[in-house]
């Protein structure tokens, strides 16, 4: 295996578990110690990670910084099952809507697989495989085409292809950060340029996204905080983030997680 390849192999694996042990990259590349700490080196000297004593992790800083499905699926659990609890609310039997990828869109589908009548476009694999494995006959599943990234969505020209002729009425769009000058961001190009055609085929834009997204800023804008209609949120977020919210979105929606009635507040544009 050439230098590139394997450094592009330590890259997908730091991305999917947050961390990597050289021990375990010696094992999995079949090469010595003095190699992989060499390619932890260039790596970090080129700002795709950070070196630490006994391997290397995430920079959690970075704009580029983009942890793997698994990796994010453990963090704010309870936090995106409230979301998911209040954004399935809003969707109404016999609807067309969009899903983009992520771990709260992915709980949100979880939730949807009992909503009768659904047409579902979504370019996330993870949201189409909860989907298909309930196996109702009155819903339709729409998967896009694309190159897979570390969050499990299919990005890319052929995923935007497919989105360009659809029209749904609601989008549901998780983010990787959300910030008063960048808007809503995502790390990755390809999969930046497929959200925005998400919300482009939608009516309307319901955000999701929980408290520990605010201030985070991925290298794509894909929207501007006021093209959403909708945002939900949770509790977790500092009165003046949410004042900031409130005054940008059409409608915010916070919720309390692990509550039985999730919704605790929502503030409306005049």
């Amino acid at each position: 295996m050439l230098a590139r390849q394997r450094q592009a192999f330590i890259l997908d694996r730091v991305r999917e578990d947050g961390a990597v042990r050289v021990a375990d990259l010696v094992r999995e590349l079949g090469v010595s110690d003095m190699t992989v700490r060499r390619d932890l080196e260039v790596l970090d000297e080129r700002g795709l990670l950070e070196k630490v004593h006994g391997g290397a992790t995430s920079l959690v800083g970075s704009a580029l910084f983009e942890p793997g499905f698994a990796a994010k699926s453990a963090l704010q659990q309870r936090e995106k099952d409230a979301i998911a609890d209040a954004a399935v609310a809003l969707v109404e039997p016999g609807m067309a809507i969009a899903v983009s990828a992520g771990t709260t869109t992915y709980a949100l589908a979880q939730r949807l697989a009992y909503v009768p009548g659904l047409t579902v476009v979504t370019n996330s694999i993870r949201v189409a495989d909860v989907l298909y494995q309930v196996g109702r006959a009155d819903q339709t599943i729409i998967l896009t085409g694309g190159v897979r990234t570390p969050s499990d969505a299919l990005a890319g020209p052929f995923a935007v292809a497919a989105l360009r002729t659809v029209h749904v009425d609601l989008v549901f769009m998780g983010v990787h950060g959300m910030d008063p000058r960048s808007g809503f961001t995502c790390p990755n190009l390809l999969e930046a340029d497929t959200d925005r055609a998400l919300i482009e085929a939608g009516r309307r834009l319901v955000v999701v996204a929980d408290h520990s997204k605010w201030g985070v800023i991925g290298i794509s804008s894909i929207a501007r905080l006021d093209q959403a209609d909708v945002l939900i949120t949770d509790s977790g977020l500092e009165p003046e983030a949410r004042a900031t919210l409130a005054d940008a979105v059409r409608d915010l929606i916070v919720v309390e997680s692990g509550q039985q009635a999730p919704v605790l507040e929502v503030a409306r544009a005049q």
